[in-house]
């Protein structure tokens, strides 16, 4: 068990964990860090903690000081700077005709290096581009490529739902989101409705998607028959939230829809029509005038010919008959008649 203080950038919604340092701090007091890319500046979200030494990414750091006053009007004066250095770059990226969207400008605390955040469909060759703004801004110059979903996250909006975008107000990673989760909580699958602004689907679609994964488990599908206390019936809805389902039920010669809760439905076998009678499977059916209808060919070849036609036929081609009337030829120029019987001590050595 470790004492450390929560504290989280300005841009991102994620907190990080560091120690205190021995200093008394306060909820929304800026402080000064020690991260990967140098000295930042970060606020406060809760001033005391105990974390478990599982959950903490060693070695910990501490914080290095309370944020003082000078130190507040350096993150000032770089925020001011940022709207000029977008323009810049953008009409350097304008210049080398570079198929890039700028979205964000950062400069680091201590105002040695300034990052550029943009989109592209694919790698873009920006070599020259960093050299000339290398020599505008005369410091050193990172230019980030990040994905469709982080650009939602950065530039942030307002959802269909009416709040600021999930990924920019409340989400402290991005979550992979299937089309599995909206089938899942029976939303329509039109893209328009359960996208987010980023074209992808809508990241909200995976908070719930633990509790109507175990759900549909439970919900019998739609179209199954069930057995319910008013007898069988076919499920035409489901609501996941009230674990109700409504089904449809015949009675009287009337269609009767109901809704009952899902412990009280249980699945069953759908009503089959009555069996025929045994010996009658293969019994042939008689037209109403007497006759009995004709075979029907399948497969394209013609049914066997029952009853003495079918003899006649049949006993024609044991007797291998040809259509011109004459014997068939066997081997060496001699019909089947003319050849002669085999000698019963043939091949013995006679």
């Amino acid at each position: 068990m470790a004492e450390v203080v929560v504290v989280r950038f300005k841009r991102g919604c994620k907190s990080y964990y560091f120690g205190t340092g021995g200093f008394a701090l306060e909820k929304g007091q800026g402080v000064v860090v020690e991260t990967s890319r140098g000295l930042e500046y970060a606020v406060v979200v809760q001033p005391k903690a105990d974390v478990l030494d599982d959950q903490l990414v060693q070695p910990l750091k501490n914080v290095v000081r309370p944020a003082t006053e000078r130190d507040e009007a350096a993150v000032a004066e770089h925020e001011a700077r940022r709207p000029e250095a977008m323009r810049l770059c953008k009409e350097k990226i304008a210049e080398h005709g570079l198929p890039m969207k700028l979205i964000d400008c950062e400069f680091t605390f201590d105002g040695g290096k300034v990052v550029f955040t943009f989109t592209a469909e694919s790698r873009v060759d920006f070599r020259e581009l960093v050299r000339d703004l290398a020599a505008l801004f005369h410091m050193r110059i990172e230019l980030r490529q990040v994905g469709i979903r982080d650009e939602a996250r950065i530039l942030g909006g307002i959802a269909p739902c009416g709040r600021a975008v999930c990924c920019a107000g409340s989400m402290t990673e991005l979550k992979k989101v299937s089309i599995k989760m909206a089938k899942n909580q029976g939303l329509s699958l039109n893209p328009g409705k359960i996208s987010g602004l980023c074209g992808r689907l809508m990241c909200c679609l995976a908070y719930e998607d633990e509790y109507y994964a175990s759900a549909c488990k439970r919900v019998p599908r739609l179209g199954a028959t069930v057995a319910t206390p008013e007898g069988k019936g076919t499920v035409t809805s489901a609501n996941m939230l009230k674990m109700t389902v409504r089904v449809k039920i015949e009675k009287d010669g009337a269609l009767v829809y109901r809704d009952f809760p899902v412990d009280d439905v249980q699945h069953a076998e759908p009503d089959r029509a009555p069996a025929a009678p045994r010996g009658e499977e293969n019994k042939e059916p008689h037209r109403e005038d007497g006759e009995k209808p004709r075979p029907v060919r399948e497969n394209g070849r013609k049914p066997f010919a029952g009853g003495a036609q079918g003899k006649k036929k049949w006993a024609g081609r044991d007797k291998r008959e040809h259509p011109s009337g004459k014997q068939p030829q066997g081997k060496g120029g001699r019909t089947p008649a003319q050849t002669p019987p085999a000698s019963p001590n043939h091949g013995k050595g006679e």
